[in-house]
């Protein structure tokens, strides 16, 4: 009996989604609850199980493609189909298939055509995707530790070796990419964009870590937290009516992605302890970068945190996560000598920067807030807010 594949609503403001990639191919079979395909919006992208168990018999909707909410993608026969296929992406394709589902593969076309270019044997390779897909990277690795599989002939080898190199490729943009791309250059047209910059002794804070297995960066999201309740100007967005100044405070924590960037969010960041707070930033991070992250856990933030330090970057002037009026950027901890009290010491320093709307607040508020960051930081009883 054959079940649709629809497009799922993906959050309340979310009216359409765009194919990045089907997990399994037409006339594979899928487990109930397996990832079956990949779907990105402009707030999220993460893989959608499937409804049931059987057989993708019907593909309707080919990767790449935006549809809206509700849109039938494909046809999921749960019985075992007695003939064949139907793809009608590009056009209707019939292909016999065996009814056990013995002999399926489950490679993407772009894992194929590596295999192939590289003489690669796909059956001899571990996958570490979704339910133990090969991916490219799969792939990649495997020729990285044994070498290029391929066989190459003189003729071959000449003929390559003749054939000048491109001078450009193309990349395709993603739809995530695509959105961030207008959301940066909207952010810059709408705000008025200023940077402070402070530096910070985490001095105070490194003696609390240890032992603890515990990063800087929760640390940072409690005394930003904290310096809010000084300041709940920080906490606000910009309105036609005037600023709206938010009584909850959401934290937004960037994170990095292959192909993107993703803001998942921890809400009531100030009602926690540095220990739980570290806890859901590296809970939201992991499932950010498997495709595992719900639409609503990257909605409502109310200002952002962007830890560009864990790359070894010292400073930054990251662009401001609209609707918000303020974004933190945290560069990397060294040990760097300094003055202290008339003398040369070694302390382990990092910068904080802060851009910030000019239009709600003026560098005074900005450096005031930053200060008050700077001064939990460094002065605070770290074992009275774990």
């Amino acid at each position: 009996m054959p079940t649709d594949i629809i497009m799922p609503q993906l959050g309340e403001s979310i009216a359409e989604g765009t194919i990045v990639k089907w997990l399994i191919p037409p006339g594979g079979r899928v487990e109930k609850d397996h990832a079956l395909l990949e779907v990105e919006t402009d707030k999220v992208a993460l893989e959608i199980p499937s409804p049931a168990a059987g057989f993708l018999t019907e593909v309707l909707i080919q990767e790449g493609q935006t549809v809206p909410v509700g849109t039938v993608l494909a046809r999921l026969d749960t019985q075992q189909p007695a003939t064949g296929v139907v793809n009608r992406v590009g056009g209707v394709v019939v292909r016999p298939m065996s009814p056990s589902g013995e002999g399926v593969d489950h490679y993407s076309p772009a894992v194929r055509q590596l295999a192939k270019e590289h003489g690669v044997d796909l059956a001899q390779v571990a996958g570490t995707g979704a339910g133990g897909r090969v991916t490219k990277k799969d792939v990649l690795d495997r020729l990285a530790k044994s070498g290029p599989f391929q066989k190459t002939t003189p003729a071959v080898q000449r003929s390559a070796e003749a054939a000048p190199a491109a001078a450009e490729q193309l990349v395709p943009l993603t739809a995530m990419r695509k959105t961030i791309a207008e959301r940066m250059v909207r952010s810059r047209q709408i705000s008025a964009h200023v940077v402070t910059f402070f530096e910070v002794d985490f001095s105070g804070v490194g003696t609390v870590r240890e032992g603890r297995g515990l990063t800087y960066l929760p640390f940072v999201i409690h005394a930003v937290a904290r310096a809010m309740k000084n300041f709940p100007i920080l906490n606000s967005s910009w309105g036609e009516q005037g600023i709206l100044l938010k009584r909850e405070i959401h934290m937004g924590i960037a994170v990095a992605l292959e192909d993107g960037l993703l803001v998942p969010v921890v809400r009531h960041a100030d009602r926690k302890g540095v220990v739980q707070l570290a806890k859901e930033a590296a809970d939201l991070a992991e499932r950010a970068r498997t495709k595992r992250l719900s639409p609503e856990e990257v909605q409502g933030g109310t200002f952002t945190i962007t830890n560009h330090g864990g790359t070894g970057s010292l400073f930054s002037t990251p662009i401001i996560h609209q609707p918000q009026i303020a974004i933190l950027g945290v560069g990397a901890v060294q040990k760097r000598a300094i003055v202290l009290n008339d003398a040369i010491a070694i302390r382990p320093m990092g910068y904080l920067s802060l851009s910030f709307d000019h239009r709600v607040i003026d560098g005074a508020t900005a450096d005031r807030f930053m200060s008050k960051v700077k001064e939990y930081l460094e002065t605070s009883k770290w074992e009275n807010h774990l």
